[in-house]
């Protein structure tokens, strides 16, 4: 029987780029990695224990990206993450003692301190420094819906008229997502919601049953969505593609107008890596100067550069407002809609990026735990519930048929983010490397031994050139250096490659080291890349 209530799917995009060194000691870049374990899936999981736990039923869909999928089952990051939490565990004993004497700031301290003690008690005894586990224990209870994404999140629609790409991205994906989790995704996030027309043809191919677009995409489509945001479409693939809603992103991801920026909320920008001495951080920073050491004691307060000093309860406080405040608009939403909706019910579909909660934003987990508790007492008089994508399409398989147009969730809203003044220079070499990628697998169709070891360790170079990260990031200026080191190294990883299958000649020593560091996707298979009959 089809549910007369309006419903709301929630959906968080884990995601990180691949960042692995096991040739230094320490490498400051695999702290991203680090940082959102302790501050958004670790939290995550806890928050999925207490809503267990007490009984509160809860839904959630959560794409996690074959790249963060890699790191969070990577034996070598897993043990730096502990002498990570080890570092940040010695500083918060520093930071107790420093503060000793301030009322304002010792309880601060003392709370961070906990934090990476917790975590990292979590995540050894826990889970035995494997959180998939956790994801994959409420995925079979029923509560988290898992997707996957693009093998190395590449911005797909660039790579439109070269489909070796789009299927080696789609299929490396789900063949890593199967050998983590055991079950194939049925969802599949679009990278930065990148979607172009055809792209349903190439997940149908692959059992795929449905995706998420922009607003913008979804409206531009054709024929217009007879529902508009309210209600999923089908492509002319089969693809059932879900629609961004307008009004819940600005409420949460808008920096100016959205929660995150209210003034009791802890600042993220100011930290004591910037505040103390050098001397004083620079031994939790890997040996830089100056950076975030995690350690934030400053409200948001305003656009202002006198801060006040961050206070927990109270932003705890505010969190649960919002989550209510939220509710509260998406359901004068879907009343709105509902009065011209006859066959079913409004949906509202809210895609985030999950290092939102709890990393970016720090009140992010307390919002989200208020919001199901809150849902759930809201499902029970039929106001409003939760769903995940596909719990909604088992129940409503019927959609109206519309095929989106090209858009992406980016600045300007198609590709200008990952093509521009500051990244163009990357294309030419990124498509001739999958063109030449594909010469080999057609070259060497049915190869074993060493010589297909060298070809897999090609696709995997030419994967990661693919990523979408990298671009963003030399557009915007942060990390430029590293992104583009990034990008550099995986092409010259590749011709490398290359010029030894050309000329018969094998350096054993040398791939045996980078399959070591860049030991990505272990059951990939080079010819993914070669063309479909």
């Amino acid at each position: 029987m089809m549910s007369t209530t309006p419903s709301l799917a929630l959906v968080l995009n884990a995601h990180l780029p691949f960042v692995r060194k096991p040739e230094y000691d320490r490498f400051f870049e695999e702290r991203w990695f680090f940082e959102v374990l302790t501050e958004t899936y670790l939290p995550l999981l806890r928050m999925f224990r207490r809503l267990e736990l007490d009984r509160v039923p809860f839904r959630l869909s959560l794409a996690i990206s074959p790249t963060l999928l890699a790191m969070f089952t990577d034996r070598l990051l897993c043990t730096r993450y502990l002498d990570y939490l080890d570092l940040q565990i010695e500083l918060g004993q520093k930071e107790v003692r420093r503060t000793t004497n301030d009322p304002v700031f010792a309880p601060l301290a003392k709370m961070y301190l906990e934090i990476y003690k917790r975590a990292r008690d979590e995540f050894e005894s826990l889970y035995g420094g494997e959180i998939t586990r956790g994801f994959d224990y409420f995925s079979r209870k029923g509560w988290l819906e898992l997707l996957t994404s693009g093998a190395t999140h590449a911005f797909l629609p660039l790579y439109a008229d070269i489909p070796e790409a789009i299927d080696a991205q789609v299929e490396t994906a789900i063949i890593h997502h199967r050998a983590v989790f055991g079950k194939h995704p049925q969802g599949f996030w679009l990278p930065q919601l990148g979607w172009y027309r055809g792209l349903g043809e190439k997940l149908r191919a692959y059992n795929v049953t449905h995706t998420i677009v922009t607003t913008k995409g979804a409206l531009l489509g054709t024929p217009v969505p007879f529902y508009g945001s309210f209600s999923p479409v089908r492509s002319p693939s089969g693809m059932t593609v879900f629609i961004r809603d307008a009004g819940a992103t600005r409420a949460v991801w808008s920096a100016t107008e959205g929660y995150p920026a209210h003034p009791l909320y802890r600042e993220f920008y100011r930290d004591i890596g910037y505040d103390l001495d050098t001397s004083y951080v620079s031994p939790y920073l890997y040996g830089i100067e100056h950076g975030f050491t995690g350690f934030k004691y400053w409200a948001v307060t305003g656009r202002t550069e006198i801060k006040r000093p961050y206070e927990p309860a109270a932003a705890a406080a505010q969190a649960v407002v919002h989550a209510q405040e939220f509710l509260g608009d998406r359901k004068v939403q879907a009343r709105s809609a509902a009065f011209w909706m006859h066959d079913r019910p409004p949906l509202i579909v809210c895609p985030y990026d999950a290092e939102l909660f709890g990393h970016w934003w720090f009140e992010g987990i307390q919002f989200l735990e208020a919001l199901f508790r809150s849902a759930a007492r809201q499902a029970e008089d039929g106001q409003l519930r939760l769903v995940t994508l596909t719990e909604y399409l088992h129940e409503f398989p019927d959609n109206p048929e519309s095929e989106p147009e090209f858009s992406s969730w980016a600045e300007g809203g198609y590709a200008e983010v990952w093509l521009d003044g500051k990244n163009d220079w990357v294309h030419p070499h990124v498509r001739k490397t999958i063109q030449r990628m594909r010469e080999l697998a057609i070259r060497f169709p049915d190869q074993s031994g060493l010589r297909e070891r060298m070809l897999n360790q090609a696709a995997r170079e030419v994967l990661l050139a693919m990523s979408s990260d990298w671009m963003f990031l030399l557009r915007t200026g942060s990390s430029a250096d590293f992104a583009a080191r990034q990008i550099k190294e995986s092409i010259s990883n590749f011709i490398q490659i290359y010029e030894m299958l050309c000329a018969n000649t094998v350096d054993t020593e040398w791939i045996t080291t980078l399959e070591k560091r860049n030991n990505i996707f272990p059951y990939i298979n080079y010819r993914i890349f070669a063309p479909k009959v």
